[in-house]
């Protein structure tokens, strides 16, 4: 019962205890615009985890919440995940379609891919030509800035179809600030790609640099005009006894090229970071709707990562109820973010932003 304690002071809004969920498609599309996939190599995919996180008791976990084991992929191939994510998104009655994303590597001092150093790689042509088989998954690349021949792998990218580029910069080790990245920053313009960019600390992996997750090393690509989405919006990190989350909420009035999803904010490791995101109604048109999928069906010993009851004053028994019974995750996260106090818009911006029709 510990965990409900930080959320006593949420008033609970005005809700109908007689209505119930009846869920109905936008005519805007409602896109999750962060979404991850699984791979260890099986199908010829080129994928790669590390030993490391192999033996990381996170593995077991990542694979169960796709609802595969590695005997599963090893015989099917990791294609099988996109078909079983695109299944399940297929089953949502308000979700019409998910950003599926690439992870580079860490790169050498030549700008190749260092798998010594790397814990997951993901590869761009693998996503892009799965991603491509079904109407309702879009391709995110990932391209490590620091690739010799990065600029020719964003052209490859937007020419696969590509909606976004991903960096995870405490992982990758990329400083957003390095002024040697203009150049790709430029090219980011130019094609047209926005950079989403986790930000706050990274938890996810078995090591990270969190120094590299604070907002304000994104000054330089927004100072370029770059397009920038802060993931999750810089909760759980902090830099020079500040909270990154306010360090990322101080840059929105200068930069109106800087956006930011809401992704993973329902986490039980991150309840006391969503009520300071929805205290800052200045930044709720700046915010984009994403899953953060699979980790919304985590969980460890009985103990789910996402969960309406660690939200009971703030949606009442019966809502909270309603939204439990929810079985497919899509439409369950939907309606817990809606129900905590995200307006709709939040829900279709991604489509517009990212010009998926």
């Amino acid at each position: 019962m510990i965990y409900f304690l930080p959320l006593a002071t949420f008033a609970e809004p005005e809700f109908d205890e007689a209505q119930t969920i009846k869920p109905a498609r936008s005519h805007s599309p409602v896109i999750d615009m962060h979404a991850h996939i699984a791979g260890i190599g099986a199908g010829g995919s080129n994928c790669y985890v590390s030993p490391e996180l192999r033996n990381n008791w996170r593995y077991d976990i990542y694979l169960k919440a796709f609802g595969l084991t590695q005997k599963d992929l090893e015989e099917h191939g990791d294609q099988l995940v996109f078909e079983k994510t695109s299944q399940r998104l297929a089953a949502s009655q308000q979700v019409d379609g998910a950003v599926i994303l690439a992870l580079d590597g860490v790169v050498n001092r030549v700008g190749e891919l260092d798998l010594e150093r790397t814990e997951v790689y993901i590869p761009n042509d693998f996503v892009a030509r799965e991603t491509a088989k079904y109407d309702n998954l879009f391709f995110g690349a990932g391209i490590n800035p620091y690739r010799k021949d990065a600029l020719q792998r964003l052209e490859q990218a937007k020419a696969d179809g590509a909606v976004l580029i991903k960096w995870l910069p405490a992982i990758q080790q990329i400083d957003p600030s390095d002024l040697r990245l203009t150049p790709f920053y430029n090219k980011l313009i130019e094609l047209e790609l926005p950079l989403l960019v986790h930000t706050g600390a990274e938890r996810s992996f078995s090591r990270a640099n969190h120094d590299l997750g604070d907002p304000m090393l994104l000054r330089l690509p927004l100072e370029l005009g770059v397009t920038v989405i802060a993931a999750h919006v810089a909760t759980t990190g902090k830099t020079d006894s500040e909270t990154d989350s306010e360090r990322l909420v101080g840059l929105f009035p200068e930069y109106p090229n800087l956006y930011a999803d809401i992704s993973s904010l329902t986490q039980l490791n991150k309840l006391w970071y969503l009520p300071k995101v929805l205290d800052h109604p200045e930044i709720h048109d700046r915010l984009l709707y994403g899953t953060d999928f699979p980790l919304v069906e985590t969980g460890l010993l009985g103990v789910r990562l996402v969960s309406p009851w660690y939200f009971p004053f703030r949606l009442g028994w019966t809502r909270l109820r309603q939204i439990t019974r929810i079985e497919n995750p899509w439409d369950r996260d939907l309606e817990l973010k809606k129900a905590l106090g995200f307006g709709q818009e939040i829900f279709t911006r991604p489509a517009k932003l990212l010009k998926i029709k």
